[in-house]
């Protein structure tokens, strides 16, 4: 059966289970980000919240403007391998840090208007400083993700900018979409306008956040180029979208090996990898992961439930249905497995994390560029 996802490679010269990233899909949607950035004029950031795997940031780098930080180490990570800007966020930051942000960021956003109060004093030449506000306007369609409810902590609210000490302030950032198309965008600008109209003819720059799903096939990137060429115009500042799962979208799998099956009702496959450690979204948001060659129950003649190698009960990617009866041994690949995957993998249990593999020129080259055992995990523990 003909494989209809990404990439070839030889799985029998790989360690399981493994991220194995896809370079040549990676410069596919680089295209796409230079090509909106070249024809509307935004700057288009890394988020490495979503992604932060440094051996692809020299290819991510020469063709995104920067990384955008939500914490000291990321903005530290962003400044040894990422050629770039460096832009910063935090709900919060620690006196202790604050000097070393600063020192390593080009740009830096503060949460609200007493972190602003507090470090304002600590200007560098050459940097930037932010502020983050709430539109109070919900494109996410999960709670979790949501980042504009009215009692979010997140950003100030637009009745509170009265209050703001507007010296050495240069832009404003926002975020409220997840996964959205530029209709989202274009609703949210609308409510930006009408709450901060004046406010937006007295900054140079608005960062627009991330969620944007910029290289999704059913995204209008015309509709978008449009939108922030005429925004940008109308009130003479310079736009920044920040997206982390646009930038890595569709250029992945996790490939992990059957170890064994329950006989049952319906029986059980245990994979060699586990779901809260490797895959945590799949709990966290919840979703349904996409398998190579599999539907949904009852679909295909052959009925799993498909499960991990902790302890916990629920570590389970749920019911799932093969052509075929699957064996011990067998490879099963995840799709679209390079977002919120390994930034947030754990080693709960003792279960080593995933090693990362890159493939590039069609399968012909593979190269296993991280692998973790027993000294990473007790690393984390003492």
């Amino acid at each position: 059966m003909e494989r209809n996802y990404l990439l070839k490679y030889d799985s029998n010269k790989l360690p399981s289970p493994s991220y194995i990233i896809d370079m040549n899909a990676l410069q596919r949607n680089l295209n796409i980000l230079e090509d909106i950035q070249e024809r509307s004029g935004a700057k288009i950031l890394l988020a490495l919240k979503g992604f932060s795997t440094t051996p692809t940031f020299n290819m991510i780098s020469n063709s995104l403007k920067g990384i955008c930080a939500s914490s000291l180490h990321e903005a530290k990570l962003g400044k040894e391998f990422f050629k770039g800007e460096i832009h910063s966020y935090s709900p919060a930051y620690k006196d202790n840090e604050i000097n070393t942000i600063i020192d390593v960021s080009d740009t830096i956003i503060f949460n609200s208007i007493n972190q602003w109060s507090k470090y304002k004093d600590l200007l560098r030449d050459g940097k930037k400083f932010g502020i983050r506000i709430n539109p109070e306007h919900s494109e996410a369609g999960i709670a979790i993700y949501d980042p504009c409810s009215p009692d979010s902590r997140l950003g100030i609210k637009s009745y509170n900018i009265d209050q703001l000490d507007w010296k050495n302030l240069s832009g404003i950032h926002m975020h409220n979409l997840c996964q959205n198309g530029v209709q989202s965008l274009e609703r949210t600008l609308e409510v930006v306008e009408k709450k901060c109209k004046d406010l937006l003819h007295h900054i140079d720059w608005f960062n627009v956040g991330g969620g944007h799903h910029l290289t999704h096939p059913d995204y209008d990137v015309d509709r978008l180029v449009i939108l922030i060429k005429k925004f940008q115009e109308k009130y003479n500042l310079q736009m920044i979208l920040e997206p982390g799962e646009a930038v890595v979208f569709q250029t992945g799998i996790l490939m992990t090996r059957v170890l064994d099956i329950i006989p049952g009702n319906i029986e059980n496959a245990i994979l060699d990898f586990s779901v809260p450690c490797h895959t945590p979204d799949v709990i966290e948001m919840p979703y349904r992961p996409e398998i190579e060659f599999a539907a949904q129950k009852d679909i295909l003649s052959y009925n799993y439930i498909l499960g991990g190698v902790s302890c916990l009960a629920g570590d389970t990617l749920g019911f799932y249905s093969f052509s075929e009866p699957l064996e011990v041994g067998q490879i099963i690949e995840l799709k679209d497995m390079s977002q919120y995957t390994m930034v947030k993998s754990t080693t709960f249990n003792g279960i080593p994390l995933p090693s990362v593999v890159l493939v590039s020129d069609n399968g012909e080259k593979q190269e296993v560029v991280q692998s973790f055992g027993y000294d990473d995990f007790k690393s984390r523990l003492v």
